[in-house]
């Protein structure tokens, strides 16, 4: 799954463009900050029911299916097209169109995780989920929490990103069973390590701009962090179901 990047959200400038056309409204800092980070947090949560139900959906249905599997390549390809859009064009977009973007690509994720259902036993899927929740929760807490500055890991795991596709890519050719577990093991290790340094960013920008929680920009910064937990949930669940996932017979 493709990963956007809060480094592509230019804060300074937001409020520099928003404010010369409207003030944003101020709050008190410490709730603003409480603001923002419900906000990140409702957008990732409601984006994975969102795709969770999207995927029931078409697996309940088997026209539906034949539909989304010959349109796959489109969906990923829109799937794509609509992370970008949100990373490099956030900036000109107003919130209720990166909302809309975010919708779009929680739907489309649905429909096209939805096969999982039908290689993996629905037990050993939701087991994956739980799981996952569980993994996801302590280590975004340990982010927040920690007082160590993160960045080597975030520039760790980011480079990590890139061998572990690279070595995906490769593993396909060679169709190693062991190495699709070793690859699984590490995406783990990977989006785990992501998930505690994306945390930590959100948790600076909660702190920083608190008070301006209300703006435009920042109502658009939080669509787009919430993408970000909402993509490193996703990948680490992926990985997941690859090692506890129990084939259908």
């Amino acid at each position: 799954m493709p990963r956007s990047d809060y480094k592509n959200i230019d804060y300074k400038a937001y409020r520099k463009m928003e404010r010369s056309a409207e003030a944003d409204p101020i709050v008190d800092a410490q709730s603003g900050s409480r603001i923002f980070l419900n906000r990140v947090y409702n957008w990732m949560f409601g984006g994975l029911m969102l795709t969770a139900l999207t995927a029931g959906l078409v697996v309940s249905s088997e026209s539906v299916l034949r539909g989304a599997y010959s349109m796959m390549g489109i969906l990923i390809i829109a799937e794509f097209a609509l992370v970008f859009m949100l990373s490099l064009g956030l900036r000109k977009m107003s919130p209720s169109v990166a909302g809309g973007c975010f919708i779009a690509y929680a739907v489309l994720n649905g429909v096209t995780l939805s096969p999982i259902f039908f290689v993996y036993t629905k037990t050993s899927v939701f087991l994956a989920f739980g799981s996952c929740a569980l993994m996801f929760g302590a280590t975004s807490m340990y982010g927040y929490m920690t007082k160590k500055n993160l960045d080597s890991v975030g520039s760790y795991c980011m480079m990590g990103l890139f061998g572990l596709i690279i070595a995906s890519l490769v593993n396909l050719f060679l169709r190693s069973s062991m190495g699709d577990l070793i690859i699984s093991y590490i995406g783990i290790a990977l989006f785990l390590g992501l998930t505690v340094y994306d945390t930590q960013k959100i948790r600076q920008v909660a702190d920083a701009y608190g008070e301006e929680a209300e703006g435009g920009y920042m109502k658009k910064a939080a669509i787009m962090l919430a993408l970000q937990l909402y993509l490193d949930f996703i990948n680490l669940f992926l990985y997941i179901v690859r090692i506890m996932g129990k084939h259908r017979d």
